[in-house]
């Protein structure tokens, strides 16, 4: 095959997963037209934006003892490593939010930068979720719930585009393991 019809190829293939992408995005999307449902993700969104995440590290570092602390320091590496990584990337790719780029994109959420690329919110949520459910397995059963509705709320709200969301939960899976393996908890 030559050089042309790879290139072509490629460009067809793009063109797919744009078209898909954004047909996913209108799917999630039509559920800010349901007043209960869009207000359940604006919360989830905003409980996403950190406070949640500071108020969890704090009580896990003051109230787990010594144990609690280390993995706090843990919550705490990755959610900075985290926001350099996010940011450089974002800085670098700038891609726009759906919301910008589509007109059938509902904006139903406050962004809290210009770029989508990857998504912060799920990023920082899935690194603290494996964290603290690492140091505290309890934690799970209110954690993973939430990281999944802070998750879809980028999508549902017309902040992200899925593959942001997929990325950002890459990311945070990636900067979680790391800053575990890299502080051990005893």
């Amino acid at each position: 095959m030559n050089t042309t019809a790879k290139s072509s190829r490629v460009a067809v293939t793009l063109a797919w997963l744009d078209n898909f992408e954004l047909r996913m995005c209108r799917s999630f999307n039509t559920l800010v037209q349901r007043a209960g449902a869009c207000r359940v993700f604006q919360v989830a969104s905003r409980l996403g934006d950190g406070v949640m995440w500071y108020c969890l590290i704090g009580a896990i570092a003051v109230l787990g003892g010594r144990h609690g602390a280390l993995v706090a320091l843990q919550m705490a590496i990755s959610g900075l490593s985290g926001l350099l990584l996010y940011r450089w990337l974002k800085h670098r790719l700038v891609r726009e939010r759906p919301f910008i780029t589509h007109a059938s994109i509902k904006l139903a959420g406050r962004p809290l930068d210009r770029f989508s690329f990857p998504s912060g919110h799920t990023l920082h949520a899935v690194a603290f979720t494996i964290i603290a459910c690492t140091g505290f397995p309890w934690l799970a059963v209110v954690l993973i719930p939430a990281a999944a509705l802070i998750a879809l709320s980028r999508l549902v709200l017309g902040l992200h585009y899925p593959s942001d969301v997929l990325a950002g939960a890459l990311i945070g899976l990636g900067v979680a393991f790391a800053t575990v393996s890299l502080i051990h908890v005893t």
